[in-house]
């Protein structure tokens, strides 16, 4: 594998702008202007993410549906928002459905009553026995509608995509049986015990044609230079006694430490709140989480399929790696929580790649400027376009300790060649 990523991820962006830029068939004197992300305020599309996004954070239980016994963040609230889109888009006629045409006369429904039935049902049929979640706020949703034919057919259309999405998306996989999980003994492998996300590698996708149709390369070889390179600077950058990791860095590790189920949603959402119509809130919406869906579960694919060891294990291990160049350091601890599944690729990396990516597919530039925060933190980030998201949380993960830079140069790589492949089968104009 080439030395070439080694220069530090946060000075990438520029250059990369400039590519994009090129790439998309700008020449080198074309600059488009910076799209900035202003929230005027909620409307039909955010406020069901909200809702969506309460409803599927509520605990598992041991019984019910197999969404509310394994909840999945991205895939349920893609669920929500191709219904959503493919509702309103009957109405507005303005893009391709995703997958259901309703038969209910669209014509002159109302898109908002259209947009909220979607969810409801939606809702209503992953997690019926959450109905404190949204029950009320649909009731709630409803009365604010003026009453009248619109809304009846908007409530029509709604419930009759809902039911065509619902039974697209039954048993989706997440129920699969697997044998215990067996831990790695050999150099390399991962040490964890009951990890997580082992379903989501069985999930069906929304748009790949399988999770392992951009299967990451796999790890660099033990005894290699790009090994030697990866677990020295995590092991230099991401140990909770770091002297070389600035305060900055170290918040930026800690910023991205929230729980992705409750962080993506809410800084997402703010896309969904500007002053485009409901159909391109819809829209956007629904490429954002098909996207996060297929690239997150094609990402456990690819960890459950190599079983990478973790910095953790490496570096406490690494008298038994082979390389001459990685020396144990048996005490190592990161400063950063490390999540309890395979190493390889970085799962952040794929995701928020492959979000960040479809935004700039979706506004046609990565010169978007936007805000994230986290609760961890209480802070706010701002970032100037796309990329510079997507190169800091590849940063993030290295100096928080928990992954190397080939994991999320590649799992950076995994989530890029997913977006576009749902940008190029999905959700185009009619």
């Amino acid at each position: 594998m080439s030395h070439c990523h080694r220069k530090p991820l946060l000075v990438l962006a520029a250059g990369c702008v400039a590519s994009f830029l090129l790439a998309c068939g700008g020449g080198a004197s074309w600059q488009p202007e910076t799209v900035t992300v202003t929230v005027v305020g909620s409307n039909a599309v955010s406020h069901w993410n909200e809702i969506a996004t309460a409803t599927i954070n509520v605990p598992p239980s041991a019984t019910g549906t197999p969404e509310e016994q394994r909840p999945n963040s991205a895939v349920d609230l893609a669920t929500v928002h191709v219904a959503i889109y493919d509702a309103v888009i009957a109405i507005a006629g303005t893009h391709r459905p995703y997958a259901i045409t309703p038969l209910t006369l669209a014509s002159g429904a109302s898109q908002e009553a259209a947009a909220a039935a979607a969810a409801y049902r939606v809702l209503l049929g992953l997690f019926p026995s959450r109905t404190a979640q949204y029950q009320a706020a649909y009731n709630d949703f409803l009365a604010t509608l003026p009453n009248g034919n619109a809304k009846a057919q908007g409530l029509a259309v709604g419930a009759e995509v809902a039911a065509g999405i619902l039974a697209l998306r039954a048993n989706d996989g997440r129920s699969v049986v697997l044998a215990p999980y067996e831990p790695g003994t050999a150099p390399g492998q991962f040490r964890g015990v009951n990890p997580i996300g082992r379903p989501n590698a069985f999930i069906k996708p929304f748009s790949l044609q399988n999770l392992s149709q951009f299967r990451a390369p796999g790890p660099p070889a033990l005894d290699g230079q790009d090994y030697a390179a990866d677990l020295n600077e995590t092991k230099a950058l991401g140990s909770a006694t770091s002297v070389l990791r600035t305060p900055e860095q170290t918040e930026i590790a800690r910023f991205y430490t929230e729980a992705p189920a409750t962080q993506q949603p809410r800084n997402m959402r703010v896309f969904a709140m500007t002053d485009r119509s409901l159909a391109e809130h819809a829209r956007l919406m629904a490429m954002v989480w098909v996207t996060q869906a297929d690239a997150t579960n094609a990402c456990f694919e690819s960890k459950y399929h190599y079983e990478a060891w973790r910095p953790t294990s490496a570096i406490t291990l690494a008298d038994t790696d082979g390389n001459a160049a990685t020396v144990v350091d048996a005490a190592w601890g990161p400063v950063a929580p490390t999540p309890n599944h395979p190493e390889y690729p970085a799962a952040h990396s794929c995701v928020t790649t492959a979000m960040a990516e479809i935004v700039a597919r979706y506004y046609g530039t990565v010169l978007v400027e936007f805000d994230f925060t986290s609760t961890v933190t209480g802070t706010t980030r701002h970032f100037p376009n796309t990329l510079a998201l997507s190169s800091e949380v590849d940063f993030a993960r290295i100096v928080g300790g928990m992954h190397f830079r080939t994991s999320t140069v590649d799992g950076a790589q995994l989530g890029r060649s997913v977006a576009h492949w749902v940008f190029g089968h999905h959700f185009q104009r009619r």
